[in-house]
């Protein structure tokens, strides 16, 4: 497989990992996610208002860490 380097900004980077679904998915992976995605339609602008608010809820702390859920739920991790 060819690769390239590109530069992008440290916002740009905290926005891709945002989408990481496990530990080990390559940018790569979640850039062609995120592309198949808004090409299938699957990402309306609501979509994306709502991921946004998401995003500003976990900021503000309003979120629960994974591993707290995983408890209440009965869920080894």
């Amino acid at each position: 497989m060819n690769a390239t380097t590109i530069q992008i900004k440290d916002e740009t980077l905290g926005r891709l990992k945002f989408f990481k679904e496990f530990n080990k998915e390559s940018y790569d992976e979640i850039i062609n996610k995120v592309l198949d995605e808004i090409e299938e339609g699957e990402l309306t602008d609501e979509a994306l208002k709502d991921i946004i608010e998401a995003k500003k809820e976990i900021r503000e702390g309003k979120g629960q860490r994974i591993e707290d859920v995983a408890k209440e739920l009965g869920i080894k991790l």
